[in-house]
């Protein structure tokens, strides 16, 4: 992941922050595109996203470093009303260009296997799975309303099976 957003293009940091965003907060490309300046809230360390899917308002987590970043961007892009603005500033930067850094930012990176833009937010939600986050926390993050909708963004990793030992190690006299 690290090869990747570091691989956005250039100039400047716009296209790294908003891979960034994308797979720090888990959000889906028209989240990621629609925030505003004023839905980074650096004092709870939250992303509020305004009408996501299903017209549905939630709030993911900010990470300090992803902070960071965002802080560096914003110094150097000095965005007013979208975070990451388009061409002619008074829209949001397009889903469509940020398709485009992506497939740059794979390329660059030199990753072959397939993966789309959606891939950063399946990669989040799969990344806290392994480090053992709870799926309802998981599913909170990425403001689904069903469990179920959650699932089929956490396949169980291999990394998580190794991980896992049987209950029946714990039975005794068997063997």
């Amino acid at each position: 992941m690290s090869a990747l957003l570091a691989a956005a293009p250039g100039p400047g940091l716009k296209y790294r922050a908003a891979l960034s965003i994308g797979y720090g907060g888990g959000l889906r490309a028209s989240e990621v595109t629609h925030l505003k300046v004023r839905d980074i809230d650096s004092d709870r360390m939250l992303i509020h996203v305004e009408r996501g899917k299903g017209g549905k308002d939630h709030d993911v987590m900010l990470s300090p470093s992803l902070l960071v970043l965002l802080r560096d961007y914003w110094r150097e892009a000095r965005p007013q009303g979208w975070l990451l603005p388009g061409q002619s500033r008074v829209d949001p930067i397009s889903p469509r260009q940020l398709n485009r850094a992506f497939t740059s930012a794979k390329r660059m990176a030199g990753i072959k296997k397939p993966a789309t833009l959606h891939t950063l937010r399946h990669s989040f939600a799969t990344h806290l799975l392994e480090a053992n986050t709870d799926v309802r926390v998981i599913q909170v993050l990425l403001g689904h309303s069903k469990l179920s909708t959650t699932a089929r963004y956490t396949h169980v990793a291999t990394k998580t099976l190794g991980d896992i030992t049987s209950p029946f190690e714990h039975v005794k006299g068997l063997t």
